[in-house]
């Protein structure tokens, strides 16, 4: 059994110009981080011209499917059906994105295969982290 997916994903990025400019980005979920979600967005797509990674939780995703969540650097809400906006805020700016929603599902249906829905806890090796802690504390 697979103990990563990534998940290309196609995000729209919503710019104050009245097109959108459709970008390629990836939902990655590891089973290592089994609360976690990354998106990444490739170097052309970020202002810096730099690969640019967002971390945040399964649950913020999964939530953000049916009604606006989060109030820190993530924040995801409904737009109609099909769509879910992702907010990433920084202190250079914010970036808003559009995802289609069937692809949200997806990605998440295939999480909860790889580690279900709950039991995160058990998939998280707390003697191995608190002794990498202590490694690097030294």
């Amino acid at each position: 059994m697979p103990t990563v997916i990534d998940q290309p994903v196609e995000a729209r990025l919503v710019a104050a110009a009245p097109r959108m400019s459709s970008i390629p980005a990836t939902l990655h979920y590891d089973r290592l981080d089994p609360f976690a979600v990354r998106m990444a967005f490739p170097a052309p797509a970020t202002l810096e011209g730099v690969d640019v990674c967002w971390t945040f939780s399964r649950e913020l995703l999964a939530a953000g499917l049916h009604g606006a969540e989060g109030h820190g650097d993530v924040r995801v809400r409904p737009y109609g059906y099909d769509r879910t906006v992702l907010e990433f805020h920084a202190p250079e700016g914010t970036a808003v994105v559009h995802v289609h929603s069937a692809e949200i599902r997806r990605f998440l249906r295939a999480t909860s295969e790889l580690v279900a829905i709950g039991t995160e806890h058990l998939h998280i090796d707390l003697d191995h982290d608190l002794a990498e802690l202590m490694r690097d504390a030294r």
